[in-house]
C-alpha cells in the first residue's frame, strides 16, 4: 500500500550520498586516468577527420564557451 501521508519510513535520510554512485564515480574516476595516459596513442591511430571530431567534442571540457555580446537600447554605440 502507498504512503498517502507525505512521511518518509525507512531508507536513506535526505542528504546522504548514494553508496552505490559513489563506488561508481571512484571506479569510473580510475578508468578515465588510465585513458588519459594513453590519449595521445588512440589520437595517433585515428584517421584525420576522426580526431578533429574528437577534439571538438572534448573542447567544452577545456574551453570556456564564448557568449556574444549584443547592442542594447540606450547603451551607446561609440565608446570613445
Amino acid at each position: 500500500m502507498a504512503n498517502t501521508t507525505g512521511i518518509k519510513y525507512g531508507g536513506r535520510e535526505k542528504g546522504t550520498p548514494n553508496r552505490m554512485t559513489k563506488e561508481l564515480r571512484s571506479v569510473l574516476k580510475d578508468v578515465l586516468y588510465q585513458e588519459l595516459e594513453q590519449i595521445q596513442t588512440h589520437l595517433d591511430t585515428l584517421k584525420p577527420k576522426e580526431r578533429v571530431e574528437l577534439l571538438i567534442k572534448l573542447m567544452p571540457f577545456v574551453l570556456p564557451k564564448v557568449t556574444s555580446i549584443s547592442h542594447t537600447t540606450n547603451e551607446p554605440l561609440d565608446w570613445s
